[in-house]
């Protein structure tokens, strides 16, 4: 169990008008980030919190009832030579822009986001005790976390510490029909299969994706995600839609199936 935090006093969110929520990525880890803020935003109503995240994820955030704003990090933009300059630029000249920030709260924890939270110029910066890569040195508040609890638990140390606590709640948008459902329909029974990943060793085979649509029917199999992994010879069963959703089309269907299946990026 983390040790008590020291009797130094936790910050007073109360007095706060505008806060920053610093969490650009990845897609499972905001998802995981959200109970955290919907329990701060029940808690401070009058807050208005703006999330920083990546474009490529900004989808997952739109209409949020929790959040003011959204504000793009464009990271791809940071990346080669000449990056890192193009990063302390973005911090110095664009962040500011965006402000001004009563508070800024670190939920990834890495030295990237512990400098935007103090560029952001806010007094108070939250963060969390197992940050790491030095970020922990631009916090003026470290919240104890376990570090081998599951990601929703550890971000809901902040509400929590902070005296904002509830039941655990997901605000994710309804999402869109995919444009490659001609019909707008998902199948009676369908199964939504995940079967790739960038991270190796975490994907199924194109051999095995096709096998367990095989074993799979009859029931009706959506294969998703995104990869240039080749996939032919798909049973009469299967429709290949790799590389042919957006992330609110996604969450259409998985609202819509009767299972999921997937891999660790799931």
């Amino acid at each position: 169990m983390p040790s008590p935090l020291p009797d130094i006093g936790l910050p007073d969110l109360s007095r706060c008008r505008r806060v920053l929520i610093v969490k650009p990525s990845s897609l499972g880890d905001i998802v995981h980030t959200l109970p955290a803020v919907h329990l701060l935003k029940k808690a401070w109503p009058e807050i208005e919190f703006t999330w920083l995240v990546n474009p490529e994820f900004a989808s997952v955030l739109e209409g949020n009832p929790d959040l003011a704003g959204i504000l793009p990090f464009p990271r791809g933009n940071f990346r080669g030579v000449g990056g890192l300059l193009r990063f302390r630029r973005w911090l110095r000249d664009t962040l500011p822009q965006s402000g001004p920030w009563d508070a800024a709260l670190d939920f990834q924890g890495l030295l990237r986001s512990g400098l935007i939270a103090k560029a952001s110029g806010a007094c108070m910066r939250i963060g969390l005790s197992d940050s790491r890569e030095g970020a922990r040195l631009f916090h003026t508040t470290v919240i104890p976390v376990d570090g081998g609890a599951h990601a929703v638990e550890r971000y809901l140390a902040i509400p929590r510490e902070l005296d904002a606590g509830g039941p655990v709640e997901f605000p994710l948008p309804e999402g869109s029909c995919p444009a490659a459902l001609a019909d707008g329909e998902v199948p009676a029974r369908a199964v939504l299969l995940h079967p790739f990943s960038r991270g190796k060793g975490k994907s199924l085979t194109a051999a095995q994706t096709i096998q367990l649509c095989e074993l799979l029917a009859p029931r009706p199999v959506l294969i998703i995600g995104r990869s240039d992994t080749p996939l032919s010879g798909t049973p009469e069963n299967a429709r290949n839609l790799l590389n042919a959703t957006t992330l609110p089309e996604l969450l259409w269907l998985i609202r819509r199936a009767s299972c999921v299946i997937s891999v660790d990026s799931g």
